[in-house]
């Protein structure tokens, strides 16, 4: 469905991520523009295709804002907080027109680049740190961010419309910045109280990360721990869509996109389960 990304040249984002941003607002915009009846719901959500495009389209124009370092309250970052400021949002927002909402996502997208270059290239520029509704995060991180965003949603589109979605490989290890980034705040504190382990996460063919918890505190690190009691190799998409929220974890171990192994591998089913996807 969605073309090659192709890499970037040059730029102030990581390699592949400004045109990561730009083809996958292209895959949705194209996706949208295919679908005549926006009332369809969403499966396993509350929304229709309308709703979700639009909020895609509102968290676009938030993001470039964001981007711009203008400050746009939303929310305190909890899964509650976050809800309620989608719900006020998409209320004062009536478009739910495919076309219409395609390209505001594509254009806020835009936006959003431009942005970020014009604060790469201004020496007058404020601090690169920006308040998000997920947290303090600078530019780079805020980029992976938008496009998480927008792979967890556009996933979402692809499936109330029965088109292939636009996850992939090269993708998701350029949402992993922002992933390694927000892992701590959205930890779920109830289900890590008391609980001391070290995890080491492999995605297949990509990053491998540390994730430490000790009686409740969650430390995250790039690279793989010493010493891991459990080891989880997982399919990167697979990994995004269950960190997102939007796969059950024992459906991918069902179809061995994950294996474990280590000390104590009956740890691994436990590891989603210790973050709220916001």
């Amino acid at each position: 469905m969605h073309p090659t990304v192709q890499q970037d040249i040059s730029g102030p984002l990581p390699e592949g991520l400004a045109s990561a941003l730009r083809a996958t607002a292209g895959d949705i915009a194209t996706l949208l523009q295919g679908v005549p009846d926006t009332s369809i719901p969403v499966p396993q959500s509350q929304w229709t295709v309308g709703e979700a495009a639009a909020h895609l389209a509102l968290a676009n124009e938030l993001m470039a804002d964001l981007a711009a370092g203008h400050e746009r309250p939303y929310g305190d970052g909890t899964p509650q907080s976050l809800a309620a400021a989608n719900a006020q949002s998409l209320a004062a927002f009536a478009e739910r027109g495919a076309r219409p909402l395609a390209a505001m996502i594509a254009e806020q997208t835009d936006v959003f680049l431009d942005a970020v270059e014009q604060a790469a290239s201004d020496a007058t520029a404020a601090a690169p740190t920006l308040v998000t509704p997920l947290g303090s995060m600078d530019r780079t991180v805020l980029a992976s961010y938008l496009l998480t965003h927008m792979l967890g949603h556009g996933y979402d589109l692809a499936r109330a419309v029965d088109r292939p979605h636009m996850l992939d490989r090269d993708r998701v290890a350029l949402c992993m910045p922002f992933m390694l980034s927000v892992m701590p705040r959205v930890a779920d504190t109830a289900a890590t109280a008391g609980l001391t382990v070290r995890y080491a996460i492999r995605l297949r063919g990509g990053a491998a990360f540390g994730v430490t918890l000790t009686d409740g505190t969650v430390q995250v690190t790039e690279g793989l721990p010493d010493r891991a009691d459990c080891t989880i190799l997982i399919e990167p998409v697979a990994f995004l869509l269950i960190a997102l929220g939007r796969r059950n974890p024992w459906r991918a171990i069902t179809r061995g996109q994950v294996v474990t192994w280590g000390r104590k591998p009956w740890l691994a089913p436990r590891f989603p389960t210790l973050f709220a996807a916001p």
